[in-house]
């Protein structure tokens, strides 16, 4: 499975999550055409929009695998790291279809499908 891209520099003070919706033609796609495109290509969705899990648990998907970064105010670098600690933390769940919210304070996790 393919996670998100996060690029370092100087211990990850600057992160880009690559490949972005809008490099890859999805940036005004409706959110379930977002989760169908990670699945064919068998990636993780990386997110700050709650609907995503809400489509996980409707249709009974069990993938893709879908992290929710849950942080107000935060930077690239922050976020960078909060991402890079959850793919370390949860990857074999990841793997395996998974709703992961991450906070500054934990991650949770549910395996999929969401009943």
């Amino acid at each position: 499975m393919k996670a998100c891209h996060c690029e370092r520099h100087n211990g990850c003070e600057t992160s880009e999550l690559t490949p972005c919706t809008h490099e890859i033609g999805l940036a005004s796609a409706a959110d379930a055409e977002v989760l169908d495109a990670a699945r064919a290509e068998r990636r993780i969705c990386v997110t700050l929009d709650h609907d995503f899990h809400a489509i996980l648990a409707e249709t009974g998907a069990t993938t893709p695998s879908v992290v929710l970064i849950r942080m107000q105010q935060a930077g690239y670098a922050e976020t960078g790291q909060l991402i890079l600690r959850v793919l370390r933390e949860v990857d074999s769940q990841l793997e395996r279809g998974a709703a992961v919210t991450a906070t500054r304070r934990g991650i949770r996790l549910h395996s999929l499908p969401l009943k």
